[in-house]
């Protein structure tokens, strides 16, 4: 999952940043808001965890810009405990949902997790196609009753396919997904990781697309 962090404080931004790589999420992190716009244009981005006092263009002007473009994109407002109004107006303009500074990290990711669920039409914690089910909070998935745990990457993509079962992403996409600006995108990292699932999931767990891409099947 990719991930915009908007945030001019470096203290926080570091801190966060750590948290969210930890957490096997790819990470971008800008510190002012025309960057955060102008990003937002050219990447597509899991969710956008956006600070409101920023230089250049602060967080509801960014916000207003992004929804007058119609990008659906998940955004978590980050805000200060006593900026009520504030608060009110970002969700009035299309925030999904804000967390107060200052904050637990376990909380950020939580919301997070919540509000990318709501969006992909889900209530519940588990992404499931029918055959295997995701919990996006412990990063493991359940095949055939048995429970299997995964790395950062693995979940990364998997997570990935199983947000839409049945739709195709191509190696560009899951590398998006995978992988923030500087990483290091190494040659057949997509082709390895899909072979080490299917060793875990069964080979019929990702489907491969002949010039297209790869999907996790819809079953009922």
């Amino acid at each position: 999952m990719r991930v915009l962090l908007v945030e001019d404080d470096r203290m926080i931004g570091e801190a966060v940043q750590a948290a969210l790589l930890d957490a096997a999420y790819a990470v971008d992190w800008v510190r002012d808001g025309q960057m955060a716009i102008d990003a937002c244009e050219i990447h597509h981005y899991d969710i956008v965890l956006l600070d409101l006092g920023l230089p250049k263009k602060d967080g509801l002007q960014v916000l207003h810009i992004v929804r007058a473009r119609n990008d659906a994109v998940p955004v978590l407002v980050i805000t200060a405990r006593d900026a009520v109004e504030s608060r009110i107006q970002g969700l009035d303009l299309g925030a999904d949902d804000y967390v107060l500074k200052p904050f637990e990290m376990a909380e950020l990711l939580a919301r997070m997790r919540a509000v990318v669920r709501r969006k992909g039409g889900v209530a519940g914690p588990l992404l499931c196609n029918g055959t295997l089910s995701l919990d996006v909070a412990a990063k493991a998935v359940s095949v055939d009753g048995r429970t299997v745990p995964l790395s950062g990457r693995e979940f990364a993509l998997l997570h990935a396919l199983m947000i839409r079962p049945g739709a195709i992403l191509s190696r560009s996409e899951l590398e998006d997904r995978m992988y923030g600006w500087g990483s290091e995108v190494e040659s057949n990292a997509v082709e390895f990781i899909i072979h080490s699932l299917r060793k875990k999931l069964g080979n019929d767990a990702i489907k491969n697309v002949r010039g297209l891409g790869w999907l996790v099947p819809k079953h009922h």
